[in-house]
């Protein structure tokens, strides 16, 4: 699959967070306020992050080479790996920031121009983070997903910073203002922390989705009867790419081009079934004690 025109769709996240740092941080400098200097500083952030997405999914969409016979689609990982780490410094300089304007309470200014612009800011995170999803529906990048529920987090953010300082100017309690700054850096923290678990999971070579396994073993159930049987069935994500390697067992007098006409069949419709599936197939013969040894990673010598 031919994915390195992906890659625009990482100049429109770029494009996206220079636009929303120079917006926020026009809000901040017209109000003072330090919960939008908070959504300021997570939209450097996403600017960081986008230019990694950028990077990242340049080198995984190169093909296949002779030191990386199974491609570069891990390297998806690194990236949100990396933008969930960013995000949790993010929230450490936030969380400073929150607590020194808590010990000295400061006034906001021209607080109703600062939200409109930071509405603003958080309507184009919306629209870009609405593109990123669809696309990472339409290809199955989880460099685009976790860049896009980044933005998505942003915008929750910057509508609960507009909430907050809305009610400072209500209220007249200044305190309120980092308060809020508090919890969004409460929120960034169980962002950050969510896509650094799942980039360190996924790169330990996790199995396929529930879904994607299920229908992998209805196609197998379809072509078995008491001739034809499989196990060592193991699936694996790295990146886009998906792997399914199986065993099938035939009558030991099939012939070698009988198997290999079932074996083809198999494949076939589990990578209908699972779009991008690349298949490893093992043909086996059934009534060989040996042949059932083989239901793990690596075969059981002692059975």
């Amino acid at each position: 699959m031919e994915r390195s025109h992906l890659t625009r769709f990482a100049w429109l996240s770029v494009g996206a967070a220079l636009l929303t740092i120079a917006l926020k941080a026009i809000a901040y400098y017209i109000t003072g306020s330090v919960g939008l200097l908070s959504d300021a500083l997570e939209s450097v952030v996403n600017l960081v992050a986008a230019i990694m997405v950028l990077t990242t999914l340049t080198v995984a969409a190169r093909p296949p080479s002779e030191l990386h016979p199974f491609g570069y689609g891990k390297a998806e990982y690194f990236s949100s790996g990396v933008e969930g780490s960013l995000i949790l410094v993010a929230a450490l300089g936030i969380t400073w920031s929150a607590i020194q304007r808590l010990l000295q309470p400061v006034p906001l200014e021209h607080v109703g121009v600062g939200l409109a612009i930071t509405l603003a800011a958080a309507a184009v995170n919306f629209a870009v983070a609405r593109v990123l999803l669809d696309a990472d529906r339409k290809y199955g990048s989880i460099t685009l997903e976790a860049d896009a529920r980044h933005l998505m987090t942003d915008v929750w953010t910057s509508l609960g910073v507009v909430a907050g300082v809305a009610a400072v100017a209500v209220t007249g309690w200044e305190r309120l203002d980092p308060m809020v700054a508090l919890i969004v850096a409460a929120n960034i923290i169980w962002t950050g922390a969510k896509l650094v678990q799942r980039s360190m999971l996924a790169l330990l070579d996790g199995a396929l989705s529930a879904s994607d396994q299920a229908a992998v073993k209805k196609v197998l159930d379809q072509s078995c009867d008491e001739h034809v049987q499989f196990h060592a069935l193991r699936t694996r994500q790295a990146g886009a790419r998906k792997f399914v390697s199986v065993h099938i067992l035939v009558p030991g007098e099939w012939t070698v081009q009988r198997g290999h006409d079932l074996l083809e069949q198999i494949e076939e419709q589990i990578r209908a079934a699972v779009p991008g599936a690349n298949m490893f197939t093992h043909l086996e013969p059934l009534e060989d004690p040996v042949s059932w040894q083989d239901v793990g990673l690596d075969r059981d010598d002692e059975s």
